[in-house]
């Protein structure tokens, strides 16, 4: 039962009116860049009903008495009620598997009559309070593998719906939540094995048809099995505090591989990646002999990571050809320059670029833009919105806007910083992982740094579901903040 510390104090005296604020200046930027995005020459109804700036008006407006209604709700509801929601949250995205509407060729929308909703947009703040509710419990420890296992499980759960959806690029959106594991304890091996296997995947892919040096060795495959003996060495120099044999395996790694291309190419070419692979072969057996004689985990753990590396990076080209579909294999391809595809894939971030650049400094001005108002770029008042911002405001405006993402990031990590009980902790990391994945990941895609995976930029994308999802997130969060001074027993 919660006690409130002062009886007499309303709610409203404890809100963090700087989040509202940001909150609303995101709206109002907001609609103003859908305003711009959907506008056409001649057009004198922007608030009409029949326009999509009038539409998001009226889904601001929802959202706004929505995070209200939210605000003024029980602050322990939300964690009373976390695991129903859900699991109510789960039946719904299961069931909207087989919706027979299909849009764009995804069925992760449920339609009724004129109104469309997108389940996996509301199944970020139902997983956020569900592993909040679990990883809150008592005696529950991250560093214990079951209790780790069923945190990632509430995660991975809804995720594997939305692939089954069709919806990969939503579906990603729940690997933030691996930045709120890590900052309750996860191990930072576990996020560098993911950072690793990125770096192998874009190494190995971009640098796949470059010859090392006159050899018939690639330099995608040399590079991505150096810096796994690397990486290696580096974790026992980490984990073990074993100065001396991580010393001896970079010397050991080091020395035969240079010995191998010096001997490919002078005296008899062949491809150095077999003499790597029996290389790292015969590393991952040292650790584990290690394991075996001094019964230290960490050896296990970082033999387990040599080999993972290894199945890995051999397993990247089966699924580039052979389980990715052809309009992603070649979004890859473009992201890391193997491919141009201007009238393709391609051509999304091509024009996106071309309407950013076009802005300069200043902007041409609200409704002035001219790669948006001949709709060149596809998809400009959803997930490519950030390219009319940088048309008619310019760098100045663009800036501004990354700024009062960037304020309302650090103003969320301020206020999970301060909660007194888990719940409200993780719960606050839950919603600023969310919030910054979607926002690195939209803006980098409008300016062709990360692959076109079709997410929406907070507050901005035109839409309703995802308006409302952003706005349930935060005020959830906002409500139990405000609750932050009461006496739980």
């Amino acid at each position: 039962m919660e006690q409130p510390t002062d009886r007499g104090g309303s709610i409203f005296r404890s809100v963090d009116w700087w989040t509202v604020a940001i909150y609303i200046a995101l709206l109002t930027f907001g609609w103003v860049s859908v305003c711009g995005a959907s506008y056409t020459f001649g057009e004198t109804e922007i608030l009409s009903m029949d326009s999509r700036s009038g539409m998001q008006l009226m889904w601001i407006g929802t959202s706004i008495v929505l995070g209200f209604a939210l605000f003024m709700t029980e602050e322990r509801y939300y964690d009373m009620f976390a695991y129903i929601i859900y699991a109510l949250m789960l039946l719904l995205l299961f069931a909207t598997i087989f919706n027979p509407h299909e849009i764009k060729g995804s069925r992760s929308w449920i339609v009724i009559g004129p109104l469309r909703l997108q389940p996996a947009e509301f199944a970020k703040f139902a997983t956020a309070l569900a592993v909040s509710k679990l990883m809150s419990t008592y005696g529950y420890n991250i560093h214990q593998w079951k209790h780790f296992a069923a945190a990632i499980g509430v995660v991975m759960l809804p995720m594997l719906f939305i692939v089954a959806q069709k919806e990969t690029g939503s579906a990603l959106v729940y690997l933030a939540f691996f930045l709120m594991f890590y900052r309750e304890g996860m191990p930072g091996s576990i996020l560098f094995t993911g950072v690793a296997m990125v770096f192998y995947f874009v190494v190995g892919v971009k640098y796949a048809g470059v010859q090392l040096w006159g050899t018939p060795t690639s330099l995608g495959e040399f590079a991505v099995m150096l810096s796994a003996q690397l990486f290696t060495a580096g974790m026992v120099r980490v984990y073990t505090r074993e100065q001396q044999q991580a010393t001896l395996m970079i010397a050991f790694c080091t020395g035969t591989t240079l010995l191998a291309l010096l001997v490919s190419k002078f005296i008899i070419p062949f491809n150095i990646y077999w003499v790597q692979l029996a290389v790292c072969v015969f590393m991952a057996l040292w650790l584990l002999w290690l394991w075996l004689g001094a019964r230290v985990r960490n050896y296990l753990f970082i033999a387990m990571f040599l080999l993972g590396s290894m199945v890995f990076f051999n397993a990247t080209s089966y699924v580039l050809n052979d389980v990715m579909q052809p309009h992603q294999r070649t979004r890859i391809n473009v992201l890391l320059g193997l491919e141009e595809d201007l009238r393709g894939a391609g051509y999304n971030v091509h024009q996106s670029e071309i309407a950013i650049g076009s802005g300069g400094l200043r902007g041409k001005g609200f409704l002035n833009g001219t790669q948006t108002k001949l709709k060149f770029v596809p998809e400009q008042d959803t997930d490519f919105i950030f390219c009319t911002v940088g048309e008619e405001e310019g760098f100045v405006g663009s800036a501004s806007v990354l700024l009062l993402f960037l304020a309302l990031i650090l103003r969320l990590i301020h206020l999970a910083e301060r909660q007194p009980h888990a719940f409200g902790r993780i719960y606050g990391y839950c919603v600023l992982s969310i919030f910054l994945f979607h926002v690195f990941i939209n803006v980098g895609m409008v300016l062709g740094l990360t692959p076109v995976i079709g997410i929406p930029l907070p507050f901005f994308s035109y839409g309703g579901s995802s308006l409302w999802g952003f706005t349930i997130l935060l005020f959830i969060f906002l409500r139990i903040d405000a609750d932050r001074n009461k006496n739980r027993r």
